[in-house]
């Protein structure tokens, strides 16, 4: 794993997401390296080819103060947007041991306590060590990517990832805690469809595809005409079927309203 250190001329970026107004990302590049990763496009802002994707960190070393400067002049024009830590690297990966940006950051935020919502997107249990900070922010919460339950099929695509058990053990010590939690149910892999018990579309766009047929070469035909298969329409409309019975069942809610297609126009 290479990791290097740099130095970010902005780190509180304007987001396209439907629902965080800024972005926050305190790395460059992710040593989780899930197959799925739509991110791994970020490596030409870094001269990584997108094939490393997974091999490489950089760590925005001076993020916080970067941050801190940022966050003042959105506060001064009165205003407190939304922010998501983080969309295209995850903020909780094991370099955030050595240089706690992450952490640095939520430092800021609970200072003030900042009143804007302060979203947490990770696939990493390390967000229980910032707790004490999360409970400092009015409007913080947390989300734990969950591509599946079973944890075989975790190490499938998410090879480095924390186990999806662990991932679901945090969600439940960060609600007892008192921390607003969400599961972020994505990608929803193609077998979902076909096992309501495991309910798993996955976001496949072309580079995507490429790096995924690396491994799914592999694996038995059967496995490779249901990922082929999640490309129809037909695969979208059964899925989008099976959420919304589900969702019905258990009472739960959808945090956009809406099941988020990505598609390749």
């Amino acid at each position: 794993m290479k990791v290097k250190e740099t130095e970010a001329k902005t780190v509180l970026v304007r987001s396209k997401l439907p629902d965080a107004e800024y972005v926050v990302n305190p790395y460059t590049g992710c040593e989780l390296g899930c197959q799925y990763c739509y991110a791994s496009f970020t490596g030409r802002f870094v001269s990584e080819p997108i094939d490393n994707w997974g091999r490489y960190v950089y760590a925005k070393v001076n993020a916080v103060s970067v941050f801190t400067a940022e966050l003042e002049r959105v506060r001064r024009a009165g205003r407190a947007p939304s922010i998501l830590l983080s969309s295209v690297t995850d903020a909780y990966q094991g370099v955030e041991k050595k240089y706690r940006l992450t952490r640095g950051i939520l430092e800021e935020l609970a200072q003030e306590p900042y009143p804007g919502v302060v979203s947490i997107l990770t696939k990493s249990p390390m967000v229980l060590r910032d707790v004490d900070l999360l409970r400092r922010i009015p409007r913080a919460d947390v989300d734990l990517t969950i591509t599946t339950t079973n944890d075989r099929l975790s190490r499938f695509l998410e090879v480095r990832a924390p186990l999806a058990s662990r991932r679901l053990r945090a969600l439940a010590e960060l609600h007892a805690e008192g921390i607003q939690t969400y599961a972020f149910v994505g990608p929803l892999l193609p077998h979902f469809r076909y096992d309501r018990e495991a309910l798993e579309h996955i976001n496949l766009r072309p580079y995507i595809k490429q790096r995924l047929w690396q491994i799914l070469n592999s694996e038995p035909s059967a496995v490779q005409e249901v990922y082929h298969d999640a490309s129809t329409a037909e695969h979208r409309h059964a899925l989008d079927a099976m959420i919304a019975e589900l969702l019905e069942k258990h009472g739960l809610k959808l945090r956009l309203s809406e099941v988020l297609d990505h598609n390749e126009a």
